[in-house]
């Protein structure tokens, strides 16, 4: 059987493409090509934690002692990235708002993925079989297919179509993972 990239590079992938978006967005002149790539990160962010609540996340709380613990913590900031995001919502690019949202956005972010690739991804190497890593690793790149398109519906964010979708079309935990309920706290207002 041919080795296939597991969730540690799957996820790393995400990371070095958001670095690269934000990158963009500080970068870019017209404001339109800053706005596009705001929305651009949006989904890519929104899609990227719904997978991890979703395939990582399970496995996290099953392998380690502390699992509940780091999960938990991991959701929590990522509805701090998802509050500013939907902050960030209508907002125009050339606006006074922005650029410092944008900023606490990637902070956010960037916390957020050093830890990960500094703590848990190491951790997560060292507990699981690299059968499983890979196993959920196709999990990810299939959750990948699920890109939100921009909403159609009025008066629906950006934020709430990407996480609806991406969350609608879910195949499940990873195999070998133990379900979990929804968290309420992604019931935004």
């Amino acid at each position: 059987m041919a080795h296939t990239a597991d969730v540690i590079t799957e996820l790393t992938a995400d990371h070095r493409e958001m670095d690269e978006t934000f990158d963009i967005i500080e970068r870019a002149v017209p404001a339109g090509e800053r706005q596009t790539a705001a929305e651009r990160l949006t989904i890519e962010l929104v899609r990227h934690t719904v997978t991890e609540e979703e395939h990582l996340y399970p496995t996290l709380r099953e392998v380690f002692p502390d699992g509940d613990l780091i999960a938990d913590r991991e959701i929590a900031e990522h509805a701090r990235m998802e509050k500013i995001l939907k902050d960030l919502e209508g907002l125009d690019a050339d606006g006074p708002e922005f650029d410092p949202l944008v900023a606490a956005l990637r902070a956010e972010v960037t916390a957020h993925v050093w830890d990960e690739e500094e703590n848990l991804f190491p951790r997560l190497r060292e507990a699981c079989a690299q059968e499983s890593l890979e196993r959920m690793g196709e999990n990810i790149r299939r959750a990948k297919t699920r890109s939100p398109a921009h909403p159609t519906t009025p008066g629906t964010g950006l934020v709430d179509h990407a996480r609806a979708l991406v969350t609608t079309r879910s195949t499940g935990p990873a195999p070998g993972t133990r379900p979990h309920a929804p968290y309420p706290h992604h019931h935004w207002a």
